[in-house]
């Protein structure tokens, strides 16, 4: 009798150890999964946050990111008749919209020497027309990374351009305040001549931003000159040169 309890208690024991054993297998394995199907989460989500980085705030078509990504394999790994190969197969064929949003996501992606390599091709195109807006982002992306031999060349591109620009006012601020942000007063002056020939009227604005500018470079000269253009325009009073607001 007592053989065959001690028998019995051995087989409960062994059957208790072994769901034990069951049991914490099972639980292990339900918890690699759970950090499996998070890491899969995790990366699932950091493929997602890369596109968006890659297209926000923009309308990039797929042969648009193509021809980027082409572009900069190229330009950096490869020789320049592979990089010409490239323009040829992958930049020239787009579509005008296209080729504006390559070299635009070249300069927010700070390539500013392929970016202007994109501008000049830009520039053969049939339908290209010189936009201020578009200079000011070169200009200002070419200014922050220190490429001022290459600022220099787009500022004779514009003015090279001057019978073809539109009279946008708002698109002209933006470029002096660009230029007077990075120092560059000679290049103010010249367009601000240019938006005079252009037949492009100043407002209060582009004269706060000129004459505080330059007059905080000490550009006296140059400052005395908007300031008599600038009582032309508005009379004695030029308290609007105070004004911290920008006109919306």
């Amino acid at each position: 009798m007592v053989l065959k309890l001690a028998a019995m208690a051995s087989v409960t024991s062994g059957q208790e150890f072994s769901a034990f054993t069951v049991s914490k297998a099972l639980k292990s394995s339900r918890i690699k999964r759970r950090r499996r199907r998070m890491v899969m989460v995790v990366n699932a989500k950091g493929k997602e946050d890369n596109r968006k980085q890659l297209q926000k705030g923009r309308n990039l078509s797929i042969e648009s990111i193509q021809a980027v990504q082409s572009l900069k394999r190229a330009y950096y790994f490869s020789t320049n008749s592979n990089l010409d190969s490239v323009f040829r197969s992958k930049f020239s064929r787009l579509l005008k919209l296209d080729m504006l949003s390559v070299l635009r996501e070249l300069l927010r992606q700070n390539h500013c020497l392929l970016a202007l390599k994109v501008f000049k091709d830009i520039r053969k195109e049939y339908w290209y027309k010189p936009q201020v807006s578009l200079y000011d982002d070169m200009i200002k992306a070419m200014a922050s990374n220190g490429y001022f031999e290459q600022v220099e060349l787009l500022c004779i591109y514009l003015k090279t351009e001057t019978n073809l620009i539109e009279p946008e006012t708002d698109a002209f601020n933006a470029l002096f305040t660009t230029l007077i942000t990075f120092n560059l007063s000679g290049f103010a002056m010249e367009f601000y001549g240019l938006m005079k020939a252009v037949k492009c009227e100043p407002d209060r604005l582009t004269f706060r931003i000129l004459i505080n500018g330059l007059e905080s470079m000490g550009e006296s000269s140059a400052s005395a000159i908007l300031r008599q253009d600038a009582h032309k325009f508005y009379g004695q009073s030029l308290e609007f040169l105070e004004e911290e607001e920008d006109e919306g």
